[in-house]
């Protein structure tokens, strides 16, 4: 049975298109607008691969409309914000409120940010109108790739706020030109794929569109899925809690600690043994299904 199997949803797309690798598509036209249920689904899937313990080891995101990878956020959601909130409350009391409107905002940012919960990295390909939200949802993934027609914007400043789902969190520990991310974020202004590239925000732009950004991006996680799961998992938790922790040695430590269980898999005797017999390796699922 297909890993994807019984995982696609009203505006989610999942196909196994190699062993161990899911491309997960947005696809919501006309321009992938993200409403309060479509955000809850996607951090809902991501989860639910993780917990039922599925042998993934590596997802590509993408959009599965042509123009773009989304126009961010929904307008009737965004209507919502100048009201208080996306769920119901109190709204004759401030302090109800805005614990309401904490609880929404908080919400929103643990959905947003579930690539990081995945022991497996995610890799978003883009093309096309990258725009509010889906800066946010980018800049959650471990790796990014972009085809030379995407257009980004950090827009949540033109509708009167500061971005607060990820955006103006995790940039400046992922890119590199601080200057150039303080001049988009406050001017909301586009920049293109070069750009990008050149802030750090992705690691390859791809000549053409749609079509060729994801090829690029399954060719990457079909070779990260050939690796060990436990050397890939463990790499990606020990390269998080070193973006945020600035000490060295407090990351050593860590590591320490990760690789004194993970030192002990059979991955390392069967990737010594493939190399010396010129074959693949050969390795088992990262976890079972959880019987929670």
């Amino acid at each position: 049975m297909s890993l994807a199997a019984d995982l696609s949803s009203k505006w989610l797309h999942v196909s196994e298109p190699s062993p161990n690798v899911l491309h997960i598509q947005f696809a919501r036209p006309p321009v992938n607008a993200f409403s309060t249920e479509f955000w809850q689904a996607y951090a809902a899937l991501l989860d639910r691969i993780v917990a039922e313990g599925r042998d993934v080891r590596a997802v590509v995101l993408s959009s599965a409309i042509e123009k773009l990878f989304t126009a961010g956020l929904d307008l009737a959601d965004a209507s919502k914000i100048a009201t208080g909130g996306f769920t119901d409350g109190d709204k004759s009391d401030g302090a109800r409120a805005a614990l309401t409107f904490h609880h929404d905002i908080t919400a929103f940012q643990r959905a947003i940010a579930a690539p990081e919960r995945c022991p497996f990295p995610v890799i978003a390909a883009v093309h096309g109108l990258v725009l509010g939200l889906g800066v946010d949802i980018i800049g959650a993934c471990d790796v990014r790739y972009a085809a030379e027609n995407a257009q980004f914007s950090i827009k949540e400043i033109d509708i009167g706020l500061a971005a607060d789902v990820g955006s103006l969190a995790y940039l400046p520990k992922i890119t590199g030109n601080h200057s150039l991310l303080l001049e988009h974020a406050f001017s909301a202004a586009a920049f293109y794929a070069s750009t990008a590239l050149q802030m750090g925000l992705i690691s390859r732009v791809v000549e053409g569109g749609r079509k060729e950004v994801v090829d690029a991006a399954l060719q990457w996680a079909a070779v990260v899925a050939g690796k060990s799961p436990v050397a890939v998992s463990g790499t990606k938790r020990i390269l998080l809690h070193s973006r945020d922790h600035t000490c060295v040695a407090d990351n050593l430590a860590y590591t320490a600690a990760w690789n004194a269980a993970a030192l002990q898999t059979k991955d390392i005797p069967e990737t010594l043994s493939s190399t010396r017999e010129k074959r693949a390796p050969k390795f088992a699922a990262l976890k079972g299904k959880s019987k929670l």
